[in-house]
């Protein structure tokens, strides 16, 4: 899909690299400008939990077929070789703070200024305004604590929830590739690139946008609701009688819950005055679900999967990590790709990109799976990207 675009990133941990990852996978030639060190991604397992353990799928995830450049931008040598290599490239992507970047001579009106053709991606924690533009971030402080998102998945008399690794950094990456695009698009037409500017703290606000939206325009929001009072019990999750969940996705419930009803064989229920209506089984909410409870422990969640099914009844299995990269439905839709391996070690799997492409006449039938390249070495490219970029041996040699 972007074959001929190149691209730089001078990015750490993953919300830049996520999106340099995306851009790699839809064909784009991405460039990974590492610091002797490396990325510290590259040691995560090591780094967070002092575990020394050999293999990193996540970073594999969001560095697949990049090539690896090491460049110690705190000398000016390496500083001047990342700036004629930007000379040759379309995108420029970073997460590194704008102050950093402005010492480096890579901030985004330097480098715009001279580069007048460069789209210049900035991914930051807390935006490139306020005086807040250069503190760390993450996305467990940025993207969920300060944006309200840890406070919404909160019950109020619980402590907040600890955030998934990696949640917040790729929702950001697929709204900085999505920016991305619209200033290829426009430079298409314009000649010229600009900034793209996305944060953790933005992200993490659009997510939580209905909420946020009632909040501006009411002054108050309420509560996140225990299970036992949600408003509507046909958007709920149940327990089944083996212990396992899924969630009933009822939204209409005038719809909905007449054939509930027959699937789990109690036609009395709609006749019942606290459940006739919308508006009752809302006001009757506890014991409406305190009755589908006692119900559904009755029966295994594939007995239940069988009647749903047969019935019409609009629901899904809540799964297990292990169970989702089994699953036939994802696996048919391309949900886990094959990694090639390097140095000759054994191919791998990772999880897919988020967005497919295909022609007109491709859509009889999925396209063949493809093989995605390896995870670059740290500096493994170094050599050959620099005598591309125009570099002579003397040169490359006096950057190490």
């Amino acid at each position: 899909m972007l074959e001929g675009i190149r691209v730089v990133e001078v990015g750490v941990w993953v919300a830049a690299p996520a999106v340099g990852g995306l851009l790699a996978d839809w064909g784009a030639e991405v460039i990974k400008i590492e610091p002797p060190a490396g990325d510290p991604m590259r040691a995560m397992f090591q780094v967070s939990m002092g575990s020394d353990v050999p293999d990193n799928p996540p970073f594999d995830l969001d560095n697949r077929g990049k090539k690896s450049v090491v460049l110690d931008l705190r000398g000016q040598a390496g500083r001047e070789a990342a700036l004629r290599l930007l000379s040759t490239v379309d995108i420029f992507v970073t997460n590194l703070r704008p102050a950093a970047l402005e010492r480096l001579g890579l901030g985004h009106e330097q480098l715009l200024a001279r580069f007048p053709r460069l789209i210049y991606a900035s991914v930051t924690g807390y935006g490139l305004e306020g005086e807040d533009r250069d503190r760390a971030g993450y996305d467990v402080g940025a993207f969920w604590a300060r944006s309200g998102v840890a406070d919404l998945f909160r019950l109020p008399d619980q402590p907040p929830l600890a955030l998934r690794g990696g949640f917040g950094d790729h929702v950001t990456g697929i709204a900085t590739v999505a920016g991305i695009m619209g200033a290829l698009f426009e430079r298409e037409r314009s000649g010229r690139g600009r900034l793209v500017e996305t944060s953790l703290l933005r992200t993490g606000m659009y997510c939580i946008g209905w909420d946020l939206g009632i909040q501006l325009v009411y002054g108050k929001l309420r509560p996140t609701l225990a299970r036992t009072e949600t408003d509507n019990p046909m958007v709920n999750s149940y327990q089944a009688g083996d212990g396992t969940w899924f969630w009933l996705i009822g939204l209409e419930g005038d719809r909905h819950f007449p054939v509930l009803c027959k699937a789990i064989d109690r036609p009395d229920l709609p006749l019942d005055p606290r459940f006739a209506t919308p508006r009752q089984r809302r006001i009757n909410r506890r014991e409406l679900i305190r009755t589908l409870d006692e119900i559904f422990v009755s029966r295994p969640r594939h007995k239940w999967a069988d009647a749903f099914d047969r019935e019409e009844v609009w629901w899904v299995p809540v799964q297990t990590p292990a169970q989702a990269v089994r699953d036939r439905q994802a696996l048919a839709n391309g949900a886990v790709v094959e990694l090639e391996g390097g140095e000759g070690g054994e191919p791998a799997h990772s999880v897919a990109s988020p967005v497919g492409f295909r022609h007109a006449d491709e859509a009889a039938s999925a396209p063949p799976p493809r093989v995605y390249a390896p995870v670059p070495r740290l500096g493994q490219h170094t050599q050959e990207v620099l005598r591309a970029a125009g570099f002579s041996d003397e040169e490359i040699d006096r950057l190490h």
